[in-house]
């Protein structure tokens, strides 16, 4: 297949919608990553690295601070809605297609940046990676953090994750665990023979539909938590009294606990019940104190708002590096069939970025 040309001077909207045009589930990033890699070797102000079928670009200005941006150059599986196309909707224009949203229109305005911005103020640390929609195991990221950490120093991090061109600080962690309730197995003619797992546990349930939950503010975000049953499973056959059942609880806690102290939490919740964590990822904290940050939210003119869910800027977080979410679209639109980009955000956040790194 005869290699595919990116151009980064063209308008950040076009470039968007050629970077979608290159097919690139996860698994199959590597077109999209020579392509990203071949564009970038042009431009001599950036040092360019390759680790698998992830790209990072940095400057090497010998500035006083580096900041690392970074965003996942795959998606997931294209659903009839490729090739992009630029329709009309709602008054305003939007690319709509794979990856519009999550995340290639926020990869576009990097690299649009990454060329332009030869001189930026701070040393920067472009991070084009692979893998993200799949297993934590397999993600570029974090297999970037593990073979070079060095590449992933800075001292403030922004992931163009789409926020509808809105700050959104940190992220909270998620937790999983299974409560188990056990029982004694008996003819369901006669149950009283035995002890019923799945009634064993409505306690479990009835903790969760009366918990309150916590709204914790870190370094002047507000962070709401939750606490809910995702699954339950238990029974062998419809004339079985069930021996075992198992709630599965996904717990979203603030970016000031860690994950043992989530841990802790829980073992005070279910008291009384053993559990197994089956799943555990701290969130990360905004770093809204620090200089880069403080400047950053002038240079977008928005309000910082809390990331509710997990994303990978908690790998920054695990690093000792504040981190911000940053880009065009509505991540409600992410891996949706109809998934689409307002056009303006795409330029809110070219221009807010590229303030930011000049001002």
């Amino acid at each position: 297949m005869a290699p595919i040309t990116l151009n980064l001077e063209a308008d950040v909207v076009e470039l968007t919608r050629d970077i979608c045009d290159i097919e690139s589930v996860s698994g199959n990033e590597t077109q999209l990553a020579d392509a990203i890699e071949s564009a970038l070797s042009h431009y001599s102000h950036l040092e360019v690295i390759r680790d698998g079928d992830a790209i990072i670009a940095r400057t090497n200005l010998g500035r006083a601070s580096r900041v690392v941006i970074a965003g996942h150059i795959d998606t997931v599986p294209v659903a009839n809605n490729l090739p992009v196309k630029l329709l009309p909707m709602e008054r305003e224009q939007v690319l709509w297609g794979r990856g519009t949203v999550d995340m290639k229109a926020g990869v576009a305005v990097q690299l649009k940046l990454a060329a332009q911005l030869a001189e930026p103020n701070v040393d920067v640390t472009w991070i084009f990676y692979d893998h993200e929609e799949v297993e934590a195991s397999l993600n570029g990221l974090g297999r970037i953090s593990r073979n070079r950490p060095d590449l992933l120093e800075a001292s403030f991090a922004v992931l163009c994750e789409p926020t509808s061109a809105l700050v959104e600080g940190g992220c909270n962690g998620t937790m999983r665990i299974d409560i188990t309730t056990t029982g004694v197995k008996a003819h369901s003619a006669r149950p009283w023979m035995g002890k019923n797992a799945i009634h064993a546990a409505a306690g479990v349930l009835a903790i969760l539909a009366n918990h309150t939950t916590d709204e914790v503010e870190v370094e002047g975000l507000v962070y709401r938590e939750s606490l809910n049953a995702v699954l339950v499973s238990g029974g062998i056959a419809t004339n079985v009294i069930p021996d075992e059942c198992v709630v599965t609880v996904n717990y979203r806690f603030a970016p000031s606990k860690s994950a043992e102290d989530a841990e802790a939490h829980l073992r005070k919740v279910f008291a009384g019940y053993d559990f197994v964590v089956t799943d555990s990822a701290a969130g990360a904290r905004p770093g809204l104190d620090r200089p880069e940050a403080a400047a950053f939210i002038a240079a977008t003119g928005t309000t910082p708002r809390p990331k509710y869910g997990w994303t990978d800027v908690a790998r920054f977080s695990d690093l000792g590096i504040p981190a911000v979410n940053f880009g065009p679209g509505d991540p409600s639109k992410a891996h949706a069939d109809d998934e689409n980009v307002p056009v303006n955000q795409i330029y809110t956040c070219e221009s807010a970025l590229r303030a930011w790194l000049t001002a």
